[in-house]
């Protein structure tokens, strides 16, 4: 029995499929990445799903105000909110390396998880 190599055409090019998790506590900078992100990736003609909105993270902490702990119990609440988008693209590894280069502001996290 013949067996016949699977193999890739010389002319094709290998598609990953990438998963890019963007991560800010200012919602303004990751609406900002994203839409740079998917412009260029729709400029090179690779599929695009997303950016998908990942619901806000509260991280809440309340403090009693006074030091000493004496008096009326009055407190501070504090808040620090976490916005997430998921931006699921499929492209070669050129391309992913051309859409990932790019300035982002202070404080915006990526996180690049790539799947063959």
């Amino acid at each position: 029995m013949d067996y016949k190599e699977k193999g890739k055409g010389e002319g094709e090019v290998e598609r990953l499929k990438v998963r890019i998790t963007l991560t800010s506590k200012i919602v303004a900078s990751v609406e900002r990445a994203c839409r740079e992100m998917v412009s260029k990736a729709k400029g090179l003609q690779a599929k695009v799903r997303g950016p998908v909105r990942i619901p806000t993270k509260v991280l809440r902490h309340t403090v009693l105000k006074t030091p000493c702990g004496e008096g009326t119990n009055t407190y501070d609440r504090f808040e620090l909110r976490i916005f997430k988008r998921v931006i699921d693209i499929e492209c070669s590894r050129e391309e992913i390396k051309e859409i990932t280069t790019m300035k982002l502001d202070p404080g915006v996290d990526v996180e690049l998880t790539v799947e063959s």
